[in-house]
């Protein structure tokens, strides 16, 4: 996996359709916010045709539309100078399913000459007729999740501990909470404050972002994971030498069906943790009846597991309004002791000039 070139891949339309705002959507959201891989063109669903994503997502206007079908995308942007070349799979369902609807949409991508780059772990080019409308039409499919062959994945060998650089890890209470959001937002402060950021990118949206690190963790043999993210940290410290590797983390520590974390925390080895909460939220993702473990629980694990602090709490305003954000912040700062911002909405300047002293602090460590 390891650098990319940063290369713009192509012109995409991101498929979302019945799912854009909403948690299943987090892929096609990461896209419209940023990406360096392609220039977004438009987002395919159907329930909210004629929108600017951008106004959909978060109130910001950022001139991509909404589409009600690939056809309907594909005929108007097809009288543009710059027409569509890939379509991109914004769907983040449970389990990574494709659904029948989606496949009969990916096939009709395929005829209308259209790449498709896709993060869900059915695999598109393991479906015969998929496969031959790709040879077909002369159509590239990347299945970003597919599995490596094993003789490429890299077991752990400690030389993580040759990484001299500030080292943070964004986790969160839960999944598809907006960790990977704030720690684009942190990296992007980070090097807004004059410092060298890489971003080690852990989920398929993050390699479709642009993220020159990068690895699918939950498409890895389990005992090449820890591997995998050191080599990941290993290959973005020898080649740039940054004075920031932030770890974009998976899942929760303590949900049920996504247990991610606890290979970040020991194979990263980050020398603090910030985590993301969504205050809104009282069951865990997709699991209703599942109660999510209590903020002081969710930090007690992180510091028992590494033995490192969690430095601040960054929320998710879901099922917040604007008037409540900043008091539940302060609450939520109150009874755990750490500084709380809401990044989303308030930017991550505040939280970057915590962060830079410990930089300082690492840089005149002999």
């Amino acid at each position: 996996m390891g650098s990319q070139s940063g290369n713009i891949d192509g012109i995409a339309l991101v498929y979302c359709e019945g799912a854009y705002n909403t948690t299943y959507g987090k892929t096609a959201h990461g896209l419209v916010r940023f990406t360096e891989r392609y220039q977004v063109a438009g987002v395919i669903d159907s329930q909210y045709a004629g929108e600017d994503a951008g106004i959909i997502l978060d109130g910001t206007p950022r001139g991509i539309p909404v589409y009600a079908s690939i056809t309907e995308a594909f005929d108007r942007l097809n009288g543009q100078r710059a027409p569509a070349t890939h379509l991109v799979m914004g769907l983040a369902p449970d389990g990574g399913r494709l659904s029948e609807q989606a496949r009969k949409d990916v096939l009709s991508a395929l005829e209308l000459g259209l790449n498709v780059d896709c993060g869900l772990h059915d695999f598109l080019t393991d479906d015969p007729e998929i496969a031959a409308a790709a040879e077909r039409n002369g159509c590239i499919i990347r299945d970003i999740r597919k599995t490596p062959d094993r003789k490429d994945l890299r077991f752990f060998t400690g030389e993580i501990e040759e990484v001299k650089c500030l080292k943070l890890a964004v986790l969160g209470t839960d999944s598809a909470v907006g960790k990977r959001t704030t720690a684009w937002s942190i990296v992007t402060g980070i090097r807004e404050a004059g410092f060298k950021a890489e971003l080690i990118g852990t989920g398929q949206t993050t390699w479709m972002q642009g993220a020159r690190y990068s690895l699918i963790l939950d498409s890895i043999i389990n005992d090449f994971i820890a591997g995998e993210i050191e080599h990941a940290i290993v290959s973005a410290w020898e080649n740039e030498r940054p004075d920031v590797i932030v770890i974009e983390g998976q899942g929760s520590l303590l949900n049920p069906a996504y247990p991610g974390g606890f290979e970040i925390l020991a194979a990263g080895r980050p020398d603090y943790v910030i985590l993301q909460h969504a205050p809104g939220r009282k069951d865990y993702d997709g699991f209703p009846g599942y109660r999510i473990h209590s903020l002081e629980q969710q930090i007690e694990a992180v510091e028992v597991v590494s033995g490192r602090k969690v430095m601040a709490i960054t929320i998710n305003h879901e099922h917040m309004n604007e008037e409540e954000i900043q008091p539940v912040c302060d609450r939520l700062a109150k009874e755990t002791g750490l500084p709380t911002f809401d990044v989303l909405l308030q930017g991550s300047k505040v939280l970057v000039e915590l962060i830079v002293p410990r930089i300082q602090g690492r840089q005149e460590t002999p």
